[in-house]
């Protein structure tokens, strides 16, 4: 699996990053490092606990992030 990790800077000066294909997986940060690491932190959770619960997928995961 590929997430994409796309970020923007908000008018108030902080980062906004989300992975647009887990809703609700955004985060902000300080920089844009902070808010991309926020986030591929919390979509790795997110993923974990959809495995735990018989969600994902059955197969090995492969998961790496890429920034948009």
């Amino acid at each position: 699996m590929k997430y994409i990790v796309e970020y923007e800077q908000e008018e108030d000066g902080r980062w906004l990053a989300e992975v647009l294909e887990l809703p609700g997986v955004l985060a902000y940060g300080q920089t844009a490092d902070e808010a991309i690491a926020k986030a591929q932190a919390l979509a790795l959770r997110v993923l974990a606990d959809q495995l735990e619960h018989g969600e994902g997928a059955r197969e090995m995961l492969s998961i790496s992030f890429a920034a948009a």
